[in-house]
Formats: C-alpha cells, sequence, structure tokens
C-alpha cells in the first residue's frame, strides 16, 4: 500500500491537522462525542473527521462509527468537504456530509473559526445486527453543533429576543434580560449574524452497504432487488422479493434491463467509446501477462499491441469479445453478439442517466474487476482489497497508470467514462428502413447484445 500512499492514490486529499488550537479543538470535539482524547499532535482526518492515525491511537478504527450506523463527525475546517471518507459503510454517507457542509459552508464557515462542530447522521437503527435492519433505515438527518452548544444558544437566544420584543412587561424581567446578555455573550449578535445551520433530511432510497459481506439494496425501482457480493443464502428472509448474488450474472443483467438503469458503451452520446474499451482490453490484457510474470515497466502503446499479439492465445474471452465490439465501432466488422452471461458483457455497460449512476457504476466496477481504472474510481474499499493480492508487477503499472492519467484530470477523466450529454432531439421514424442501420436501432430491436438470458 505504500506505493498508492506515494502517488496520491490512497489517503489522498486528507486535512491536515497539525496546529496546537486544532488539535485542541478536535480533542475537545472527541470528547464530547466519544469521551475519548488523543495524544497525537500531528494527523489527518477525512471528511467526517476520522483519523486512521487517530483509530490506531485510540485501538479504536470505528471510534466514529460504532456499529457501522449512526455515523458521528467532527468538523474544524469546510476544506474538509474535498477529503474522501475512509471505511464508508454505506455509500450515501460522503453525499450526505458533502451536501451538509456546502448547504451550511458560511455558518459552518463562522462557527469553526473559533470552535469544532461535532455532530451526527442519526437514523433510527441503533444497530444492523441483522440483514433485516437495515430496511428500517428510512431517512438520515443530521445533528450538529460546537461542542460549547453555540447553534443550540443561538436558537435560544432568538427565542428569548422574539419574547422580549413581543411582550409587552419584558422590559421588567430581569431573570430573562439576564439569560439574554449571558447567551450573546456565547453566541454574540444573532439578529446581525444568525448562527444557524439548516435541518437536512435525506432519504435513504438506493445504496450500497458494506455490512453482510457488501450488499447493493435497490428498493427504490420498480423491480427492486438486493444483489449481495456473498452469500445471499445467509441473509434470511428480506422484504424485498428478489436477492441475487453477484456470480448470478444473467439475473442482474435481466434486474438492470427491466429498470433501465444501464445503456452500452457504443451507444452512449458524447463520449469516445472505442477508446474506453480499447483501455478496457488493456487492463484485462495486464491482468493476464502479469499474473504470466510479464515485466511492464516502460511498456509503450506498441509494447502494449505486441504483448496482445504474444499472448493472444492464453487471453481470456472478455479481450476477444471486446476486441470484436471495436472492430464494429471503428470499422463496421461484424456485429458480435455479448450475451449477458458472456465474461464480457459487463464490460460493455455503463450506468444510464438517472439518480442513482453512480451505484450502478459501482456495481458494474465489481462485476469488471479487471477494469481497474473503473474499480478505483468507484469502488475504492474493493480495489483496495484486490490490490493487495495483485504481482508486483500488476500493483506497479497500476500505480504509475492511474498517478499519470486520472490523477492529472479527475473531473475530465469521470465525464468522459460517466458523463452524460444532454438527450439530442430524436429524427423522424422512416417507414421504409427494412433492417437496423445503426446503434440505437439495434438497442431499440433487440436490446444491448441481443435478448438477455434469464
Amino acid at each position: 500500500m505504500n506505493r498508492l500512499i506515494r502517488f496520491g492514490l490512497m489517503f489522498g486529499n486528507l486535512y491536515h491537522v497539525t496546529s496546537p488550537a486544532l488539535v485542541e479543538r478536535y480533542n475537545r470535539a472527541l470528547e464530547h462525542l466519544t469521551g475519548k482524547r488523543t495524544a497525537l499532535t500531528d494527523f489527518y482526518i477525512d471528511i467526517s473527521g476520522f483519523s486512521p492515525e487517530v483509530g490506531d491511537d485510540l485501538g479504536d478504527p470505528l471510534y466514529l462509527n460504532q456499529g457501522g450506523v449512526n455515523r458521528q463527525f467532527i468538523l474544524l475546517s469546510t476544506d474538509q468537504k474535498r477529503a474522501p471518507l475512509l471505511d464508508a459503510k454505506f455509500s450515501t454517507s460522503r453525499t450526505i456530509l458533502r451536501r451538509f457542509i456546502e448547504d451550511n459552508e458560511a455558518a459552518l464557515f463562522a462557527l469553526t473559526a473559533r470552535d469544532a462542530v461535532a455532530g451526527e447522521l442519526v437514523n433510527s437503527v441503533y444497530d444492523v445486527s441483522t440483514p433485516q435492519r437495515l430496511f428500517d433505515i428510512r431517512a438520515i438527518t443530521v445533528d450538529a453543533d460546537t461542542t460549547a452548544g453555540t447553534v443550540r444558544n443561538a436558537e435560544a437566544l432568538a427565542g428569548k429576543i422574539d419574547t422580549f420584543l413581543q411582550d409587552e412587561d419584558a422590559w421588567f424581567d430581569d431573570v430573562l434580560i439576564a439569560e439574554m446578555i449571558g447567551l450573546a455573550a456565547q453566541t454574540g449578535d444573532v439578529t446581525r449574524n444568525p448562527v444557524k445551520l439548516k435541518k437536512m433530511r435525506f432519504e435513504q432510497g438506493n445504496f450500497w452497504t458494506a455490512h453482510f459481506g457488501g450488499l447493493y439494496v435497490f428498493q427504490k425501482v420498480e423491480h427492486p432487488a438486493v444483489i449481495a457480493s456473498a452469500d445471499a443464502s445467509a441473509l434470511g428472509t428480506l422484504p424485498l422479493e428478489h436477492v441475487f448474488e453477484t456470480r448470478q450474472r444473467n439475473q442482474i443483467a435481466r434486474f438492470l434491463e427491466l429498470n433501465g438503469l444501464v445503456e452500452p458503451i457504443v451507444a452512449a452520446r458524447g463520449i469516445d467509446s472505442a477508446a474506453i474499451l480499447r483501455q478496457k482490453m488493456d487492463f484485462i490484457l495486464v491482468d493476464a501477462v502479469t499474473t504470466a510474470g510479464v515485466d511492464l515497466s516502460g511498456t509503450t502503446r506498441a509494447d502494449m499491441r505486441r504483448l496482445a499479439r504474444d499472448h493472444a492465445a492464453h487471453l481470456p474471452e472478455e479481450f476477444h469479445a471486446l476486441a470484436s465490439l471495436v472492430n464494429w465501432a471503428e470499422n463496421g466488422g461484424a456485429w458480435p453478439r455479448i450475451a449477458s452471461d458472456h465474461p464480457a458483457y459487463f464490460y460493455t455497460l455503463r450506468a444510464a442517466d438517472h439518480a442513482d449512476a453512480d451505484l450502478v457504476n459501482m456495481l458494474l466496477a465489481e462485476l469488471t474487476s479487471k477494469d481497474v481504472r473503473q474499480l478505483f474510481i468507484c469502488h475504492k474499499q474493493m480495489f483496495y482489497a484486490t490490490y493487495a493480492r495483485w504481482p508486483d508487477a500488476k500493483k506497479e503499472y497500476v500505480a504509475q497508470y492511474l498517478a499519470a492519467e486520472y490523477q492529472a484530470d479527475k473531473v475530465g477523466t469521470r465525464d468522459a467514462l460517466f458523463g452524460h450529454d444532454a438527450p439530442m432531439e430524436e429524427p423522424p421514424a422512416s417507414t421504409t428502413r427494412t433492417k437496423p442501420q445503426t446503434m440505437d436501432d439495434l438497442v431499440a430491436r433487440v436490446g444491448p447484445w441481443g435478448a438477455v438470458r434469464r
């Protein structure tokens, strides 16, 4: 893992806590939430304020996430919004934290100038000892305040000010006036500088969770299902009728198609589909040749073509199927029929344009784990777990590739792979065409690659 850290591919963009004032604020918040303090004077934190170094110091890697639910957080700066969320137990957690910071940025900037903001992502479930409890999580609310209770005191002061202005006898209420003066000493002038955090509530719709070996829960689609990375039989009876394992490729393909969650890469507008497929082929090639002990140091594009020729007989089905698809897209070759049980099937898809695109791309990354770029972007926890088992030659190649190609332009790469152009106006349908001529015609007629097998 040191190679990934050196290239900025692991623990990147964390917020560095170095000053004694920030360390003390962090400790106040930590004690407020957990009753513990750290002796460290220099450490890094993620968007939630979690620090692997502090976790090691306390001997508790879940010190802000006991039980894996109701994640607590510590904010020292609004700059934390750019940090990742380490060891996430739910795919929705980082999005919620970022939205909370961005929607309250001005107030949080003022609050964190003097104190840490501590809080919790609250739901009605306090443990997920059984898979069934996951379905009791209906919504997440954000509860936050400074360690000194500035927001709570500001709300109390605002209420007392209203009473003072509305009650004719308030001028003679010495107790009320004394309370207002005491609160104002802590909060400042809330009439000119309101200290208020928005009450935020997030519906827990479709999500991924690390619990129970990894589950993708699609409960807010027309045809709901749970997709399990591990043994589905161990989950017991769930509220959703359909429960699949990631090895049940035909059923997952059918589920994705029925709900309109994916589209063929070659049919997506505004992207270089052939270039994307060629890169996937390169990653599949790298996996094959490094397993065979080939050193990839200093390889060029010409070297990769040579390796593909030299090892053609030993390359997996995914490589050859994608090569046929590229040949169709670029040279008008024969249309390859890639059925849902083919190893290359999910490599040819990406999430369609909908609210759960990130979740679907995460699922596709797990189903196409040889595409290390998508795995790194969409499912970092699985990337780190599989990286540890790779040959050293593959580790070096992938780390150098991601550092050079992805880190240099993260936004551009994500847009090129997963972005969606505005839909174009469809031309009038022809009444004389007798056979499909374009990718759109093929998709309209038979689905992405022909009928999905049940």
